[in-house]
């Protein structure tokens, strides 16, 4: 049985969908709740990204009354999750105010 080829881990390309992509995957594997949406996402220097993540928290029914939370996501420069924490909670119907 042959083992994963292990290298050095390669930079993420720059791409935000790729990025989006890992974070969509890992995020959830984290925390347990499932992503809705990224609402955010920016360049830390050559450090990594950080983004805005939306999450179900608990799903009701009508949807439009689920809460959510956002949570703040920092990825290293390798697409690694590195740290998050949760901003606030709302209900998905919650307009927010400007």
């Amino acid at each position: 049985m042959s083992s994963p080829r292990r290298g050095p881990r390669r930079e993420i390309d720059g791409s935000m969908s790729e990025l989006t992509a890992k974070v969509r995957q890992e995020f959830p594997r984290l925390v347990g709740r499932p992503v809705d949406s990224v609402s955010g996402i920016s360049r830390e220097g050559s450090q990594g990204w950080r983004l805005i993540v939306e999450a179900v928290e608990l799903e009701r029914i009508p949807p439009s009354t689920s809460v959510l939370g956002s949570y703040e996501v920092e990825v290293d420069s390798h697409g690694r999750l590195t740290g998050f924490r949760r901003l606030r909670r709302y209900y998905r119907n919650q307009a927010e105010a400007q």
